[in-house]
């Protein structure tokens, strides 16, 4: 009987963008989560939440796409697929390209969502990931936004 119980948790789930006035509750959710992750200063904020926060994820504008940082689930909601319903509400209707930077073992959970090794960057983020890769093992990815027109978050059978 988990199951169900796991169903109705899922769907009590509410994505969200979050405004402007509420920023401060998504650093309060990172700090809470003990990581030093902080809300971007610029672009969206995208919260999953059953009551409270219990995932987040930002997006930024950059050349010829955006950026996706700061994905984190509360320990006790991961494996429920929360991050990436989360990605999919944050990516629909952007244009261009979506890029993120992960550790080289996130990579099987980025692909299913259309995520592959990137081959440029916009400059920006070129510097940015030449800069972290001094002190960590990370890759970029890429998502071309264009080639999954028409899908929604709750379209996809890959996720």
């Amino acid at each position: 009987m988990p199951e169900p119980l796991l169903e109705t948790a899922v769907s009590e789930i509410r994505y969200s963008l979050l405004s402007a006035a509420e920023r401060p509750l998504l650093n309060k959710f990172y700090r809470a989560e003990g990581t030093a992750m902080r809300a971007s200063a610029k672009g969206e904020a995208w919260v999953a939440r059953a009551g409270e926060l219990v995932a987040a994820v930002n997006m930024s504008a950059v050349p010829e796409g955006f950026w996706l940082t700061g994905l984190l689930v509360a320990p006790a909601w991961r494996g429920r697929r929360i991050a990436r319903q989360l990605i999919e509400h944050a990516c629909a209707g952007k244009p261009g390209t979506v890029w993120l930077f992960c550790h080289p073992d996130l990579l099987a959970f980025y692909q299913p969502l259309g995520f592959s090794p990137a081959g440029a960057l916009p400059l920006q983020l070129n510097e940015r990931l030449a800069r972290y890769q001094r002190s960590k093992s990370l890759i970029a990815l890429a998502r071309d936004q264009s080639s999954l027109a028409g899908s929604s978050p709750g379209n996809s059978t890959s996720v």
